[in-house]
C-alpha cells in the first residue's frame, strides 16, 4: 500500500463530504439530534402517574391517606370523582392511568383496629407501567399503615416500640438514584454510532457505481485495499468526532457520570467504528445502488442494535433462540463495554471478553470489505 494513493482517495472523499452538505449534516447533526430526542424522550422511569380518587369516606383520615399520593412525585392527582362511570371514562380517555377508591367505612374500620380494603384500578394496556404503579401504591399504603400503627401504640402505651420482623434497606449500586438516563445514554451512543456509521459508508461504493466514476477509479493504479481504506478514513474521523460530541453531551447535558477510563472508551469506540464503517462498505459493495444500500443498512444495523443489543430489553429475558442471535450483534458487546466504563468504572480486567469479541468483529469486517471489492468491471 502506498500512502500517497491512500491519501488521494481520502482527500477525494473528504472533498465530496464537504461539497455535499447533506452528507456532512447526516454525519454530525443526526447523532446530536437522535441523542437529544432519545435521551429526553426514551425513559424507563415511571413518575407523575395520573390518578383519580373516589373518596367515599370524606374523613380526615381518608384525606390524609390521599395526601400521601398528592405529596409524592410519583403520582399526579387529576380529579376527584364520585362514581365508577367517571373512573371508566377517565381511564378510557387516557386522562388517568389509575384510580383509587376509598370505602365509606375507611375511618371507622381503622379506628376499631380492623383491616380496611381500598380498591386500586390501573390501566393494564401498559403492563410494565401498571406493575410499577401497583408497587408504588403498595409502598404508600404500607407506609401509611405503619404510621397509623405507630400513632396508636404511642397513644396507648407511649413507651412501646415497633420492631419489624424484617428490616429491608434496599440499595442500588452504580446508579443509586435508579435514573434510566444513566443506562440509556451510554447504550444510545452505541446504537446511534452503529446506525450512522453503516449508513454513511453504505452509500460510498454504490454512489461511485451510480455516477459512473467507478470505471475511472478502476482504471487508476489505486489498489482495492487503498480505495477501501481511503474511503473509510474520512468517515472514521467524522465518527470519532461524533463520539466526542456524544460523550460531552452525556457529561454536561444529561449529567451521566463517566466513572471509567475515557481513553479506553475512545479506544473501544474506534474499534467499533472501524467495524461498523466496514460493514457499511460491505453492504455498499453488495447492493450497487444507493437506495438498496441504505435500506439494507437500516435493516442490518438499526433493528438488531436497538432491539437485541440489551440497550432497551434485557437479553436474559429473551427466548433462548433469540439470546443466541444476540452473540452475532456487535452492538451487544459495545453496549456492555460502555455501561461498564460509564457506570461501573471497570476496565479490561472485567470487560476483556467483550473487548476481544468487538476487536474480532472489527478485523473481520475490514477484511471482508477489502476482499469483497473487486477492482474490475463485471
Amino acid at each position: 500500500m502506498k500512502l500517497n494513493r491512500f491519501w488521494a482517495i481520502s482527500r477525494k472523499e473528504f472533498l465530496h463530504i464537504i461539497r455535499d452538505p447533506r452528507s456532512l449534516g447526516m454525519a454530525i447533526a443526526i447523532p446530536m439530534i437522535l441523542l437529544l430526542l432519545f435521551g429526553y424522550a426514551l425513559t424507563l422511569d415511571v413518575d407523575r402517574v395520573p390518578i383519580v380518587v373516589w373518596d367515599q369516606n370524606e374523613s380526615e383520615m381518608s384525606r390524609e391517606f390521599i395526601s400521601r399520593f398528592t405529596g409524592s412525585c410519583y403520582f399526579l392527582l387529576k380529579a376527584q370523582v364520585s362514581n365508577y362511570h367517571d373512573i371508566e371514562r377517565a381511564i378510557d380517555s387516557g386522562k388517568a392511568f389509575a384510580a383509587l377508591i376509598i370505602p365509606t367505612d375507611f375511618d371507622k374500620r381503622i379506628n376499631s383496629g380492623r383491616r380496611v380494603s381500598t380498591q386500586l384500578i390501573v390501566d393494564g394496556s401498559d403492563s410494565n407501567t401498571a406493575t410499577i404503579t401497583i408497587g408504588y401504591v403498595d409502598t404508600v399504603a404500607f407506609n401509611y399503615s405503619r404510621d397509623l400503627v405507630i400513632r396508636q401504640i404511642e397513644r396507648i402505651g407511649g413507651s412501646l416500640e415497633i420492631r419489624e420482623p424484617v428490616d429491608l434497606r434496599p440499595r442500588a449500586w452504580f446508579n443509586a438514584d435508579l435514573e434510566s438516563k444513566n443506562s440509556i445514554v451510554p447504550g444510545l451512543i452505541a446504537v446511534i454510532m452503529m446506525v450512522i456509521a453503516a449508513l454513511l459508508t453504505s452509500l460510498t461504493v454504490a454512489r461511485e457505481w451510480e455516477r459512473g466514476t467507478m470505471e475511472q477509479l478502476i482504471s487508476t493504479p489505486v489498489r482495492g485495499s487503498e480505495l477501501i481504506l481511503g474511503k473509510l478514513f474520512p468517515y472514521f474521523a467524522i465518527g470519532m468526532f461524533d463520539v466526542l460530541i456524544a460523550v460531552l453531551m452525556g457529561e454536561f447535558l444529561f449529567q451521566v457520570p463517566l466513572r471509567g477510563s475515557a481513553g479506553l472508551l475512545f479506544a473501544m469506540a474506534a474499534i467499533f467504528l472501524a467495524g461498523a464503517l466496514s460493514l457499511g462498505i460491505v453492504i455498499s459493495i453488495l447492493a450497487r445502488t444507493q437506495l438498496l444500500a441504505s435500506q439494507l443498512a437500516m435493516v442490518v444495523t438499526f433493528l438488531p442494535s436497538f432491539l437485541l443489543s440489551g440497550f432497551v430489553y434485557a437479553i436474559d429475558n429473551m427466548p433462548q433462540a433469540i439470546q443466541v442471535m444476540t452473540y452475532f450483534i456487535p452492538a451487544t458487546y459495545f453496549v456492555t463495554l460502555l455501561k461498564g466504563i460509564y457506570l461501573k468504572g471497570v476496565g479490561l480486567e472485567v470487560l476483556i471478553m467483550e473487548a476481544v469479541l468487538l476487536t474480532l468483529f472489527g478485523i473481520v469486517m475490514v477484511i471482508l470489505a477489502n476482499v469483497g471489492f473487486n477492482k474490475k468491471l463485471e
